[in-house]
């Protein structure tokens, strides 16, 4: 019998022994002793370890204590930056809205930004395109706070915060439904504006949630800031201070929480932030009740952004004027949830042979860019999303590459845990918040 590729053999008094091994696994183990050393390598992972995806932990343990970590990642990936070389501009945000798939319209939004910034077309963005663009994007903040609170409430054990969470998060996507037709994935933000208008049923829908949800945010601190054992799971936990934070690259509220406020939307204004009032919370110390309270207060600020921005949404077009960037399907909500609106399709099809012609060129072939390559940045809800955009002059990207925050977090991972117990590492990971879809992307 030959030994497999991913095993090894060896000869013992008992016969033939096949260990399994994986990747670097046997590099690992290889420095302890198990015999004359009390220390043990523990492999958590990576089938989710708690909830927060398909993560790897590698943990040098002594007894409970975490003596050394290693993160590993890549187990989720899924090759979207690749196939954006392989698609045309308009078709990349439908591929980079899947990545962070708790942060769609943030995906979209700083994809559709780089792009505009190449094509030079930056000021013949709409008011109303960059209004329903700030309102999305703190809707959606909203919604993937609310998943960082159900899910690490669950992994410490309070696991009526998971209920409570993810009804708000529900009404939140059903809002989304009623604007993109999607609950999530919306390829919503397209270069040039967004790719259809806000019904007004999703206005009264966000009027009742602005009204309700500063009553659910009390119902959590509520349920979870004065209960002993969440207050024992968090405070001083996985203490990361603003040095650390600032030499491993961390953005984002796990920085904030660090005290130092620097978030993009105050500090380089993108989408008319710098015309809106609101605060940048902060705390002292560093740890998972900091970041707790952070994201918290980050909720309450986004909703009075959300209700700036509902008053100041005038009626006017959401895609640039140009025919040869804006999109030309002019989608409607319909009986299937998204598609084309009848009266465009009937002029297209029965009355204009020019727009059938610029219909089908740009569905299919899509723009050119002009030659170039440009870095945008914006504050999504796990700190900084870049996107560094190279366009070759064709009507596909030569490079899209993100600068993901849930990657660049996820080094600070050993810091925060070594010297720590097993059970805060679980604290520790999910205060950092990340996606795997994201990282891995």
């Amino acid at each position: 019998m030959s030994t497999p590729s991913y095993a090894t053999e060896r000869e013992t008094t008992e016969g033939r022994v096949f260990t399994v091994t994986g990747g670097d696994w046997d590099q690992v183990v290889s420095g302890t002793d198990p015999i004359n050393d009390e220390r043990i390598v523990v492999n958590m992972g990576p089938q989710h370890p708690s909830t927060h995806g398909v993560l790897r932990l590698i943990l040098e343990l002594e007894g409970e204590t975490v003596r050394e970590m290693r993160s590993v990642v890549g187990y989720l990936h899924t090759g979207i930056e690749k196939n954006l070389e392989y698609r045309n501009w308009v078709q990349g945000s439908t591929f980079v809205t899947r990545m962070d798939y708790l942060a769609p319209i943030f995906n979209e939004t700083a994809y559709a930004l780089a792009v505009e910034k190449l094509l030079g077309i930056e000021e013949q963005i709409t008011d109303r395109a960059t209004t329903i663009r700030v309102l999305m994007m703190e809707l959606n903040r909203i919604s993937s706070h609310l998943v960082w609170l159900a899910t690490t409430g669950m992994e410490l054990g309070a696991i009526s915060i998971m209920l409570y969470g993810f009804r708000e998060r529900e009404y939140i996507l059903e809002i989304f439904e009623l604007i993109t037709g999607l609950r999530m994935n919306h390829a919503y933000v397209r270069p040039g504006g967004v790719a259809q208008d806000v019904p007004d049923e999703a206005i009264v829908k966000i009027r009742r949630f602005l009204k309700e949800m500063p009553k659910k945010l009390k119902e959590y601190e509520d349920l979870l800031s004065g209960q002993p054992i969440w207050v024992e799971r968090t405070k001083n936990v996985a203490v990361l201070d603003v040095t650390a934070c600032l030499a491993l690259g961390v953005t984002g509220p796990v920085l904030r929480s660090a005290g130092l406020p620097w978030d993009l939307r105050k500090t380089m204004p993108y989408c008319g932030y710098e015309t809106y009032e609101f605060d940048v919370p902060t705390h002292p110390d560093g740890d998972v009740w900091g970041r707790y309270q952070v994201r918290l207060a980050e909720m309450r600020e986004s909703l009075k952004l959300v209700e700036q921005a509902l008053d100041r949404l005038k009626p006017g077009p959401v895609m640039v004027a140009d025919k040869k960037i804006a999109w030309p399907a002019q989608l409607a909500i319909g009986v299937d949830g998204m598609g084309n609106s009848l009266e465009h399709v009937a002029k297209i099809m029965g009355q204009s042979m020019e727009s059938l012609i610029h219909h089908f060129k740009l569905v299919t072939e899509g723009f050119r860019v002009p030659p170039g390559q440009v870095y945008v940045a914006i504050e999504a809800p796990r700190g900084e999303l870049g996107v560094h955009a190279v366009s070759d002059g064709g009507t596909r990207p030569y490079r899209v590459h993100y600068r993901e925050p849930s990657f660049v977090n996820l080094q600070a991972l050993p810091a925060m845990a070594e010297g720590g117990l097993i059970a805060d590492v679980i604290a520790g990971g999910a205060s950092l918040d990340p996606v795997m879809g994201g990282c891995d992307r």
